[in-house]
Order: C-alpha cells, then structure tokens, then sequence
C-alpha cells in the first residue's frame, strides 16, 4: 500500500521542487521544506519575493552570456574595465567566482558549456560563433581561456585555442593552482588568484 505524505500536497510539491536543486536530495529538501515553513516571515516570505523578482527582472547578457537585471550587463558596461582582454568561462558561476578573486578587470564571454562528442555538443551548441565574432569586432587583444580543468574542458580550450589562431590575438590558459578535475566555482580566492597569476600562451 503506498503511503500519502501526512504533509499535503502543497508541502509534496515544495519538496519535490527543492529536491530539484543542486546538492538537494529527497531528504535534504524534506529538511529544506520544514525549515522554510517554521520561518515563514523571516525566511520563506523573502525569499518567495526574491525569487518572483529574480524570475521577472534577471535576464541574459547579450554580449557575454552574464546574469544581471540589465542588458547589457553590468560588467560589460562598466568603462573602467580593460575592453582589449578577454576571459572565456564555461558557466555564470565561473565567471561569479573569477569577479570574486577580484583578479581580472577585463570582460567576459560565458560558453554556456563545454564541447562534448559523447552528448552531441559541438560548436554551434554553444556560444563559439559569438566569441570569434566578437574577438574579431572589438578590437581584442588577449584571450583567456577560463575552462574548468577537466576533459570537456580541456578538449574545449584546445578547440578555442585553434579556432582563434587566425584572429592574430594572444591566447593564454590559466595555470597554476586549477587542479586537474577542478572547477572553478569550488576553487578558493587564493587559488584563482595563483592560476590567473600563472597564465600561459597556448
């Protein structure tokens, strides 16, 4: 006999909703759930606004991919960053963790992934044709290329680093302290800091 959750079906759905987030599993989220509900006007109420506001005001970037209320972003409008370099990520959450080094104050093109023969994801799948569009319109002179070090990774690196060869621009890696395997968003400051330090040309 299957057993009906003494919850209600509203509190099943905000388990199974929770269930769906990164590092949540059935049971985390059933806890996630419970202390949501005891702390309604300090935690739950907020944070239902704060997601309504998210879902209706954060947008793409159209020029790099970025997250932010504005299109452009933020980071591509600010002037005082260097407009002539360059960092290709994979993800939003490399860029977040890079701005949190505060090493680099040059712009950012965000992939949207990684190439990867096994799940069909070439070129096209990803934003490649607007990265070389864009090194070639905007006068770029340095491209850093912020994949996270593992296969996908690399393989997607090494294919940026032949694409780019003919743009006449200096590709650089990062090195130094990004373990093979890492990802940059669980990587310390220190860290990013060492393997931005540590660039090399490809």
């Amino acid at each position: 006999m299957r057993r009906v959750s003494s919850g209600g079906p509203e509190i099943e759905r905000l388990i199974q909703l929770l269930a769906k987030l990164p590092g949540l599993g059935p049971r985390s989220a059933r806890r996630a759930a419970l202390h949501l509900i005891k702390n309604r006007d300090a935690v739950m109420t907020p944070l239902a606004q704060a997601l309504k506001t998210a879902a209706e005001q954060v947008r793409v970037c159209t020029a790099c991919g970025n997250l932010d209320t504005h299109d452009p972003c933020a980071i591509c409008t600010d002037a005082s960053r260097d407009t002539k370099t360059l960092c290709v990520v994979e993800e939003v959450a490399d860029l977040w963790a890079l701005e949190r080094s505060a090493m680099f104050n040059g712009r950012y093109h965000v992939l949207g992934g990684t190439l990867s023969a096994l799940d069909g994801i070439g070129p096209d799948d990803l934003n490649i044709p607007k990265l070389l569009a864009r090194v070639r319109e905007a006068g770029v002179a340095e491209v850093v290329l912020a994949t996270n070090a593992t296969v996908d990774g690399q393989t997607t690196a090494h294919y940026l680093a032949g694409a780019l060869a003919a743009a006449g621009v200096t590709v650089t890696r990062l090195a130094h302290g990004v373990p093979v395997g890492g990802e940059l968003d669980y990587l310390d400051d220190g860290t990013l800091a060492a393997a931005f330090r540590g660039r090399k040309a490809l």
